[in-house]
């Protein structure tokens, strides 16, 4: 599952953002079900962020998020992301120059229920 926190950052703000992003990436890799992590700045319009992590499960994001260093750390961060939905399951995957990998969703059945 990926996780995709939106931020607007001002410039002024952007050393201290930068400080927290790191620290928040650096606790949440510490847990269990991580995968990977990005930080990542638009490149049309630096003020516009996003922290992209990668989990095994939503329980594993979900139990992630109780840590107490992520709590501490991670968690005041992402409460100032923009206010939109942030967690998405893989519903169809590709390698490169691979087949296309359809899975079912976990909220229902069928593959995009």
């Amino acid at each position: 599952m990926l996780v995709t926190n939106r931020f607007v950052v001002e410039a002024e703000t952007v050393d201290e953002f930068t400080r927290e992003a790191h620290a928040a990436l650096a606790a949440l890799a510490a847990r269990p079900g991580y995968l990977r992590g990005e930080l990542l700045r638009a490149l049309d319009d630096p003020d516009h962020w996003c922290l992209l992590t990668e989990w095994e499960s939503v329980g594993a994001y979900r139990r992630a998020l109780g840590g107490f260093d992520v709590k501490v750390t991670a968690v005041p961060l992402l409460a100032r992301s923009v206010d939109e939905p942030s967690a998405y399951e893989t519903l169809a995957s590709a390698a490169p120059e691979g087949e296309i990998v359809v899975v079912a969703s976990d909220r229902a059945a069928g593959p995009y229920r």
